[in-house]
Formats: structure tokens, C-alpha cells, sequence
């Protein structure tokens, strides 16, 4: 089993006891985060979907992530992650949105350094961004956003 399944398995089982569903806009993780979910078996109760916004345009044309703030700060800033979780939430219709950004390596962008990732939440009463510093290769890099991701969204269903 692989040990993203289980983190997932429990994030599905929560939202479906809450009657509530979750949908993500992902950067650097281009659809690592949804199709962990995914593979959950009945995942479909929880999941309904996401955005892959990998090229920092798509940000503003599928998540609706202001054009004016990535001009001035690039794709690779908290506020970014913080409106790609409210796009994927309204877009998609979900109680809970997801939004991650970052820079998985090998080199730096938009002044970032590898490593540098910011996960967003939008949700019921709730807007929040975690920054993370995160060392290893690109895999380890968007495994662990993933992981974090589902643990900031995990906090909120308790």
C-alpha cells in the first residue's frame, strides 16, 4: 500500500461522514493530490475535482487567481494558494477547496528556491495558508505538499 493511501482513506471517510466534499487547484503537484484521493475506493462521495494550473496563465483563466497579484509576486506566493483554494471551491462546487503552489526543483522561480511551497484552504469560516520549506527531489517535494495538504485540511474536519 502506498503510504499516501491511508492519510486519503481518512480524509474521504471524514468528509463523507460530514455530508461534505473537497476540490483542489494544484501547481506544483499537477493532479498528484486528486488522483491520491482517487484511489481511494468510494472516494467519489468525498471528491469532486480539481484543476491542474500548472502554467502560471491557467491560474487566472481556471481558478480565477488575480492576474495583477501574480504580475507583481509571481506564481509562488501564499496569496496565490490562498485564491487557487477559493477558485477550486467555487469552481467546482465543493464545501473545501485546496490550492497548492510551489517549486518542486530543480532550479528557482519566480525567487523561490526548491522547496518552497504554500498550500492553501478555503472552507466554511475558514481561509488559511501553510508555507512550507522542504528539502529532497522533485517526488519527495510534491509527495510531502500532498501529505501536508490533507493534514491542514484533516485539522478543519475535527
Amino acid at each position: 500500500m502506498d503510504p499516501a493511501d491511508e492519510p486519503a482513506a481518512a480524509l474521504i471517510a471524514a468528509l463523507a461522514a460530514r455530508d461534505e466534499t473537497v476540490a483542489a487547484a494544484e501547481s506544483l503537484t499537477a493532479g498528484l493530490l486528486c488522483a491520491t484521493l482517487a484511489r481511494v475506493p468510494g472516494a467519489s462521495a468525498a471528491l469532486r475535482g480539481g484543476l491542474v494550473v500548472y502554467a502560471t496563465e491557467l491560474k487566472t483563466t481556471l481558478a480565477g487567481v488575480d492576474a495583477g497579484l501574480l504580475a507583481e509576486h509571481g506564481a509562488v506566493h501564499p496569496e496565490v494558494a490562498a485564491q487557487l483554494a477559493e477558485g477550486a471551491r467555487d469552481r467546482c462546487g465543493a464545501t473545501w477547496g485546496l490550492g497548492l503552489t510551489g517549486v518542486a526543483g530543480p532550479s528557482a522561480q519566480d525567487g523561490a528556491e526548491p522547496g518552497t511551497v504554500h498550500v492553501g484552504l478555503a472552507g466554511p469560516g475558514t481561509r488559511t495558508v501553510r508555507t512550507l520549506a522542504l528539502s529532497g527531489d522533485r517526488d519527495l517535494i510534491r509527495t510531502e505538499s500532498v501529505r501536508v495538504a490533507f493534514a491542514l485540511l484533516g485539522e478543519h474536519l475535527v
